[in-house]
């Protein structure tokens, strides 16, 4: 095992059940592969006419494993989108957020999984994803830089065209 590659003692009572822990550990957080979009928003998309404005959810967290280095990156999603006759359950957006996060993952990827998956279960006018991340990879090892911060976004629909309304989603943002 790596661990007794480095030298360690398996034998040691504080790694003789690391092996098998870990294993369930990295189980755990790649649940997102035993799951598909339309499963984990259920029953959670409704069918109305009414609602035609901007919704936005921010500060979802997002807690995923960068696929390079098995290492994990951490921070906040901000998703809105511009319903035109479905709708999806708030929560439901932070269910697709979490399912795609919990695989070996890019924050670019994830971003416009999130984006997409949005696109295809409510079929809105627009959506908007900023996704906004730490990436231990850069703070704990090579470079080392603990401060680093990624941003990721991607648009949608009426968002891709249209400037004003890409800016009133991240104005919304900054002014949390």
């Amino acid at each position: 095992t790596i661990i007794a590659c480095l030298g360690e003692d398996l034998g040691r009572e504080g790694l003789r059940d690391t092996p098998r822990r870990y294993a369930k550990a990295i189980i755990n957080m790649t649940e997102g592969y035993l799951v598909e979009a339309e499963e984990a928003v259920g029953g959670g998309i409704f069918e109305e006419d009414a609602a035609q404005d901007m919704v936005l959810v921010q500060d979802i967290a997002v807690y995923s494993l960068c696929e390079h280095h098995l290492i994990p990156f951490f921070g906040k999603c901000h998703i809105a989108y511009i319903p035109d006759a479905r709708i999806a359950g708030l929560s439901k957006l932070a269910r697709i957020v979490e399912m795609y996060a919990r695989r070996f993952q890019i924050q670019e990827r994830l971003t416009s999984q999130v984006a997409a998956s949005i696109m295809d279960l409510t079929a809105p006018r627009g959506v908007a994803v900023l996704i906004e991340a730490s990436h231990m990879c850069m703070s704990m090892r090579g470079v080392r830089q603990a401060n680093a911060s990624t941003s990721t976004s991607a648009f949608r629909g009426v968002f891709e065209n249209d400037p004003a309304l890409r800016a009133e989603f991240l104005n919304r943002i900054a002014r949390r």
